[in-house]
């Protein structure tokens, strides 16, 4: 049985300022791009109380494709103010508040990127409407920013211009604070630059998740498997994953919204499911791992394989007909293990016939067996 994890709720602050903004950039590689257009609504939770808008010069040229979304030439730059001179502007505009944008993760990157070129350390919570639109507008199509403005009525002018895009983030932003009816969800999915609400959320997974055998999902938002651990104490192994601080366990952690688990009662079952899953899965972060493939046939051709089980009153069960891997599962009377057309009927069948194989092999070339029965 697949049982859930879930993280707790936050307790409700009130009177939160936002800095809803866009920014358009030059494109190009990755912490390299340069600033084009930036425009900041500075918003109260009912109407906007300051605003600041601005083309800058990136000093780099822009990409060609990012010219013709945007319309914004090289030529339309060159006489924009540089990042440096408007960088009090915007420290000012967002000081004390919370910055919200549609994908915030890219907005906030390049601000930070900009002012680190100045050696100046730029620190905001941050807020994303895609990850509270997933939470408040369920089943929409498309949560880009155009195509769910477009389905909510909201109108829309000058796309993919900072203005424009900024103020339909602030239309789009009212209508998710009318939704969060308890003022829990936005409050709860704040992303503090000090990780503490991370921290208090992944710490809460922690203590949710059980210290026994056996295999973990980690899930998104969104319900999607983007990971998958294992281990003879899951606890301790999601623990380590927390805290680890590599490029693909931050992304995890920064994803991470539910924890599930099987529990499997021994290292065979451990290693077996935790492969089969990764077939089935695929998870986005979990890595390619590359297995020979044994092709030798077992000893025999007819047997049971019985491992101890999840509890003390059950079996672990794997059945091997033809010389083939048939299924594995968990019983815990005799007499479904005495009846063949009983014990299939209760194990899970193996599609993956040669990886099984080959799980199973290398077990028990390395271990010793509970029990082996021949039929």
């Amino acid at each position: 049985m697949v049982k859930e994890i879930t993280i707790h709720k936050y307790p409700i602050k009130e009177n939160n300022l936002y800095a809803i903004l866009d920014i358009e950039t030059t494109g190009g590689k990755f912490n390299e791009e340069g600033i084009t257009e930036i425009a900041i609504y500075k918003f109260d939770g009912h109407t906007t109380i300051d605003q600041f808008i601005s083309l800058v010069n990136p000093e780099k040229p822009i990409q060609e494709f990012v010219v013709k979304l945007t319309g914004i030439s090289n030529k339309m730059l060159k006489n924009a103010p540089k990042f440096y001179e408007i960088a009090k502007r915007i420290i000012e505009i967002t000081s004390d508040c919370i910055l919200v944008a549609h994908n915030s993760s890219f907005d906030y990157r390049i601000l930070c990127t900009e002012f680190d070129r100045l050696g100046y350390r730029f620190n905001r919570n941050t807020l994303c409407t895609v990850e509270l639109s997933q939470k408040l507008i369920i089943n929409q199509p498309s949560y880009s920013l155009g195509k769910l403005i477009k389905s909510l009525g909201i109108p829309m002018s000058d796309r993919h211009r900072a203005s424009g895009d900024a103020l339909a983030t602030v239309q789009l932003f009212k209508l998710l604070l009318e939704k969060d009816l308890n003022k829990t969800i936005i409050q709860s999915s704040i992303k503090y630059f000090d990780r503490r609400g991370q921290k208090e959320k992944l710490k809460n997974l922690i203590d949710e998740t059980p210290a026994i055998q056996g295999v973990f999902y980690i899930h998104n938002i969104n319900g999607k498997v983007i990971y998958l651990g294992k281990g003879k104490n899951i606890k301790r192994e999601v623990n380590k994953l927390f805290l680890k601080g590599t490029k693909r366990a931050l992304k995890i952690q920064e994803r991470v919204e539910k924890i599930s688990f099987d529990k499997t009662g021994n290292d065979l079952f451990t290693s077996l499911k935790y492969n089969l899953q990764l077939d089935v899965l695929s998870p986005k972060f979990n890595s390619k791992e590359q297995q020979k493939l044994i092709t030798k046939d077992f000893n025999n051709d007819d047997f049971i394989i019985i491992e101890k089980g999840r509890t003390i009153d059950e079996n672990a069960i794997i059945l091997v007909e033809d010389n083939e891997v048939y299924g594995y599962g968990f019983t815990n009377l005799n007499y479904q293990e005495n009846k063949i057309d009983i014990l299939k009927s209760i194990l899970t069948p193996i599609d993956n016939k040669i990886k099984t194989k080959n799980i199973i092999k290398n077990y028990l070339h390395k271990n010793k067996i509970h029990k082996i029965i021949r039929l």
